[in-house]
């Protein structure tokens, strides 16, 4: 990978860095999401899928106008057709820089994370505050499917290995697939990411043990969450060829953010954001 095209070089992930606590959108750093969709053969001008990314944080604070705290959820969603993803550190940093800024309000706060993500993903970002003092719910709960885990496979492929996707003999299915084998590592830093990835598809059957050898693959594998996904939804589609495919990925939260990439054919509409038990 060339410096021109290397995350690494200019972002702040695995680096020292002191945080800051005056508003800063600066700190955002976006990266191009086409740098490795075109490993996955991907035309910048004809996206195979339509999706969202969503982010959840849970580390949200400002100041009221009289210099009181006030802390809050926030989740975000970012188009899949954005030119850009922002890389999670600098997305903490960002939210950081709140901490000792004044804001008017919630309405204040919502329109200027919405500016500032819109911006640096190249496309209309969507922000929803939730203050704690309103004691927000949020839901948690399992995919309406088939549990792949208790399969008993043998595993010798730890790099993605779409080969190990194939099909059935079978009348054609719709159906929805789970597991919670799902491990990657940061793009830049190698750090462990863990998550479950739901798969719903109609078409020929899709041999269980294979997928789930597929799923586990991706062990050593380094990549950002919302790139696996992508790798995850072509592989299948290229390898089974589905009459409508989705993939789902809601990774465990680091630094007090979850992104959660979803990617689908468009007969599959997104989920709804019900956290999974590890986040």
């Amino acid at each position: 990978m060339s410096p021109a095209t290397d995350p690494s070089i200019l972002s702040p992930l695995g680096k020292p860095t002191e945080y800051r606590a005056d508003y800063a959108p600066e700190l955002l750093y976006p990266i191009p999401r086409q740098l490795k969709r075109d490993e996955l053969s991907i035309s910048a001008t004809s996206l195979p899928f339509v999706g969202v990314d969503i982010w959840n944080a849970y580390e949200v604070s400002w100041l009221n106008p009289k210099g009181k705290p006030v802390v809050a959820l926030a989740t975000f969603r970012v188009p899949a057709d954005s030119p850009n993803l922002v890389e999670s550190k600098s997305f903490k940093l960002y939210l950081n820089s709140f901490n000792q800024t004044s804001f008017a309000d919630t309405i204040a706060v919502e329109a200027t994370l919405e500016r500032d993500l819109s911006a640096a993903a190249g496309a209309p970002v969507s922000a929803k505050i939730e203050v704690l003092s309103r004691r927000p719910q949020q839901s948690l709960g399992y995919p309406d499917g088939f549990l792949l885990d208790d399969i008993d496979i043998a595993c010798d492929a730890y790099q993605p290995a779409p080969e190990l996707l194939v099909t059935a003999n079978g009348d054609k299915v719709e159906e929805t697939l789970y597991s919670h084998l799902l491990k990657s590592n940061c793009l830049v830093t190698g750090q462990p990411d863990w998550a479950m990835v739901v798969i719903r598809y109609r078409g020929k059957p899709i041999d269980y043990a294979g997928l789930l050898r597929y799923i586990v693959s991706f062990r050593n594998h380094n990549e950002f969450h919302e790139q696996c996904v992508e790798r995850i939804f072509c592989d299948i589609t290229c390898q089974c060829a589905p009459e409508a495919l989705s993939v789902y990925a809601r990774y465990t939260r680091r630094g007090g953010l979850d992104i959660n990439p979803f990617r689908s054919s468009g007969e599959f509409p997104p989920p709804d954001n019900v956290r999974e038990v590890r986040q």
